[in-house]
């Protein structure tokens, strides 16, 4: 989605000076400049990054690379991948469509559920954005009272059908005691509808439904029954082992887009204007963005930097998942995490 412009070397310059030698003429050509300064810079490396989403205003820090360069900085060309949910994003890595995957844990377990050989080598959000929201007339105010009611999900493969998994555990209820429907990010709009009685969605969607109109939500915070990393970044095992100094490379710019948007707000708001598919209004763009500022910090990452990985939150999360036969496997967490690639802050 980012175009990476590289500068081109011009051409020596010359002037002619005529010498007489032994009677004959020579031309000889004198460079402008010093040719070790007009030596053409390396290429960048391209880099591919599969996401959950398409360029919405809450990944604003990666969508600026032209404006801003943080992966450039590292000889990186960067592209993003747009994706409908973290499955979708590491089917995209998985078929080699991308070098790392923006995920949700969820979509991590199953695939290594599934046999797949991953690495989790970056915590974005530690905090869980997850929710499940209704309006007052559905009388929806805890996990049970979903029994029997239409729940909308943004996709089949997105962390929002996982967690209301998780919601519906908690009250002894299953995905069949519920009506799943799909439907999209703009999931909001069949709420106010009436199509479904609540939906899945996240922190940023819902300021976003609060903006289009959406009066007293009632809202179950997945956070209060289970609250682990929302989003991480993950690897295939061979290109963890085999390509840690680009991986080292991508993080250390990843982890200074997310600074700068931490620590310009404003500016990254007035980005996501020419930026981002969603972001028309500048004071939206800048509640999302604080929202999601918010969620990629926790005690952990303020003590060792943005983007460490909690291993112990992530087991617990691993831990509840098989117990509530999402996966069939026992995931050992610190097999399956790279703590090595990022810098100690």
């Amino acid at each position: 989605m980012r175009r990476t412009f590289l500068r081109r070397t011009g051409a020596l310059a010359a002037t002619a000076a005529l010498t007489s030698v032994v009677g004959a003429l020579t031309l000889t050509l004198w460079p402008t400049a010093d040719v070790h300064a007009q030596a053409k810079p390396a290429a960048l490396q391209p880099f591919t990054l599969a996401g959950w989403s398409k360029p919405i205003t809450e990944i604003t820090h990666l969508l600026v690379e032209e404006e801003k360069g943080f992966f450039r900085a590292e000889g990186l060309a960067l592209n993003y991948l747009p994706g409908a949910g973290g499955g979708d994003a590491l089917r995209n890595l998985l078929s080699g469509q991308a070098d790392i995957a923006f995920t949700d844990p969820g979509s991590f377990f199953a695939a290594l559920d599934k046999g797949e050989k991953l690495r989790a080598v970056y915590d974005i959000y530690p905090q869980n954005v997850f929710n499940v929201v209704s309006l007052p007339a559905s009388n929806i105010r805890k996990p049970a009272d979903l029994k029997g009611k239409r729940v909308g999900v943004y996709s089949l493969s997105s962390g929002t059908l996982q967690n209301l998994q998780i919601l519906l555990q908690q009250a002894g209820l299953k995905k069949d005691d519920v009506t799943v429907v799909v439907t999209g990010l703009l999931n909001f709009a069949p709420l106010i509808q009436g199509q479904v009685d609540a939906t899945a969605a996240t922190d940023t969607g819902l300021a976003l439904a609060r903006r289009r109109g959406v009066r007293d939500p009632q809202v179950i915070e997945v956070g209060d029954y289970l609250n682990y990393s929302s989003d991480i970044l993950v690897v295939r095992e061979s290109t963890y082992q085999q390509n840690k100094d680009v991986l080292r490379r991508f993080l250390a710019g990843y982890r200074r887009s997310a600074q700068w948007m931490i620590d310009q707000p404003a500016e990254a708001a007035q980005l996501a204007v020419k930026r981002a598919i969603d972001g028309q209004d500048p004071t939206l763009n800048r509640e999302i963005i604080d929202i999601r500022n918010r969620s990629a910090v926790s005690p952990l990452t303020k003590e060792r930097g943005l983007g460490t990985l909690d291993e112990k939150s992530l087991q617990a999360a691993a831990d509840a998942y098989r117990k509530l036969g999402l996966i069939e496997r026992d995931i050992r967490i610190r097999d399956v995490i790279g703590t090595d690639l990022l810098s100690a802050r």
